[in-house]
C-alpha cells in the first residue's frame, strides 16, 4: 500500500491514465522515440507514417496531453520534442510498479519455499 501511495504522489490518477493511454499505441511510442532523439516538425513526423496528417496530429495531441512531448510554434510549423522531465516521472512510476510486483513475487517465492509442517507431512491415520 505504501508503494502505491508514493506512485500516487508522483503522478495523479488522471496523469497516470493519460500516460498509459499515450503509450498504448505503437505509433505514439514511435513518435515519442523520435522526439527523444531530436525535435521534429509535425509535418516531418507525418511523412513517415501511412496515415493522414490529421491522424498524426491526433497522436501528437495525445502525447502532448499526457505531458510526454512539448509542442511549440516556429513560424508556420509546429515543432515537437520529448519532455525529459515527464518521461523521467513516467519511468519512476513504472519502476515503482516493478518494485511492488517484485516484492509480491518475492513473498510468494518465500511462501512456496517454506518447509511444510510436520503435521501436514505425516500420513493420515487409517
Amino acid at each position: 500500500m505504501y508503494n502505491q501511495m508514493v506512485v500516487q504522489a508522483e503522478l495523479s490518477d488522471d496523469q497516470v491514465d493519460r500516460v498509459f493511454h499515450a503509450l498504448a499505441a505503437a505509433t505514439r511510442r514511435d513518435i515519442l522515440r523520435r522526439t527523444i532523439e531530436g525535435e521534429h516538425s509535425v509535418s516531418a513526423l507525418a511523412r513517415d507514417y501511412e496515415m493522414s496528417f490529421a491522424a498524426v496530429q491526433k497522436h501528437v495531441a495525445v502525447l502532448e496531453a499526457a505531458g510526454l512531448i512539448i509542442k511549440r510554434a516556429e513560424g508556420r510549423e509546429r515543432l515537437v520534442r520529448a519532455d525529459p522531465a515527464m518521461i523521467a516521472r513516467a519511468r519512476a512510476l513504472l519502476a515503482r510498479y516493478e518494485e511492488l510486483w517484485r516484492g509480491r513475487i518475492d513473498r510468494l517465492d518465500a511462501l512456496l519455499a517454506e518447509e511444510p509442517d510436520a503435521a501436514s507431512t505425516d500420513p493420515a491415520p487409517h
